[in-house]
């Protein structure tokens, strides 16, 4: 059941959930606002997901070609690595998030979502230690179920060594509350695809309830962070529990009863986020329809003050947000996208990736 929740208003029709309990220990010092911004690369197609090499250069994911392409760390140069077999471009699939093992050095693995003609996936692959070409290893998890639309795709690795997954309910609602569907969830597996022992129930799920899963993150004590698409009354953005449900389709942002409260809750129109990156004690969530970064003050599981917007249409959708092994964060946008809800004209040179300095007191 959904507690009643206090909030705190903002000129941008804003609502974040405040906790009524004790202050725990002191957060990070948040960063105050956006310092010196640095074009990366331009000229990607349909870019939608990022992860980082050990090198400091950047995979990207583009959605309609199946390309996974390299970014140096300066964009000096960019080169395509592979092309995924199998990925079906549709109104939103394609080939979605990617994530980069934690022992790549040893193993070369990286790791992608990806949309097909009957189901959805997520395989492993291994990367030419030139970088030259990629090899599909396994598919370490498949049955989710595809659609035109909601597939959710973000992929991470948590500071548990384990793979975390966002899906979309496929445009079926009641897919969120089913216990055998893995739409509409989010999932976590071993890197072999095995399902972790302290899973909630011999399953990849671990929580319920989610209308469209775009962005996960963690923070520094481990607090799991997901950013979802509403269905244009509220976003959501939760901190994730195992077992729990997280109310769709019953409940949305703070309208209904039913499962359990996100931190913050935005307004489609100001945001329909996508990617998430915990950075300076803020999460910073790329806004799709609403084209803005949201800085998201947080203390572990609780909001810890007034959401604050930055790039109000400067750069148009902002898809991924990633931070850099330098600190500074990678905005990469989606203009070159289709898209179905909140899409805006192609600029000369998108869609680009932006790296963001963050200033602190």
């Amino acid at each position: 059941m959904r507690k009643s929740v206090p909030i705190l208003t903002s000129a941008a029709l804003l609502l974040t959930a405040c906790s009524a309990d004790p202050p725990g220990p002191a957060a990070p010092v948040a960063a105050t606002g956006l310092g010196e911004i640095t074009e990366i690369t331009t000229g990607l197609d349909m870019p939608w997901g990022l992860a980082f090499l050990p090198d400091g250069s950047a995979l990207v994911t583009e959605r309609a070609t199946g390309n996974i392409r390299r970014v140096a760390p300066d964009g000096a140069s960019t080169q395509t690595v592979g092309t995924v077999e199998g990925v079906v471009k549709t109104s939103e699939g394609g080939l979605h998030g990617i994530a980069v093992s934690p022992d790549f050095a040893d193993d070369r693995t990286v790791f992608a979502f990806v949309s097909g003609q009957d189901e959805d996936w997520v395989a492993s692959f291994e990367l030419a230690a030139d970088y030259s070409s990629l090899r599909q290893e396994a598919v370490i998890l498949d049955g989710i179920e595809t659609a035109d639309r909601h597939h959710g795709g973000r992929i991470a690795f948590g500071p548990d060594g384990n793979l975390w997954i966002g899906t979309g309910d496929a445009f079926e609602p009641e897919n969120a509350a089913d216990e055998e569907a893995l739409n509409g969830k989010i999932l976590r597996i071993a890197p072999d695809g095995s399902i972790p022992a302290d899973n909630p129930g011999d399953s990849p799920i671990y929580s319920t309830g989610h209308r469209n899963v775009q962005g996960i993150t963690f923070g520094p004590d481990g607090t799991v962070y997901a950013s979802e698409l509403g269905h244009r009354t509220w976003d959501e953005v939760n901190v994730i529990e195992a077992g729990q449900d997280y109310g769709w389709p019953q409940s949305e942002g703070i309208e209904g009863d039913a499962g359990t409260e996100p931190i913050f809750v935005l307004h489609p129109d100001d945001a329909s986020p996508s990617g998430v990156a915990y950075a300076d004690g803020s999460l910073w969530v790329g806004a799709l329809g609403g084209q803005r970064l949201w800085q998201l003050p947080v203390d572990g599981a609780e909001a810890a003050g007034e959401p604050i917007e930055h790039l109000v249409e400067e750069y148009g959708r902002i898809r991924t947000v990633e931070v850099a092994p330098d600190g500074a964060l990678w905005l990469m946008t989606s203009n070159t996208d289709e898209a179905t809800w909140g899409g805006t004209d192609p600029r000369p040179g998108d869609d680009r990736i932006l790296r963001v300095e963050l200033s602190t007191p």
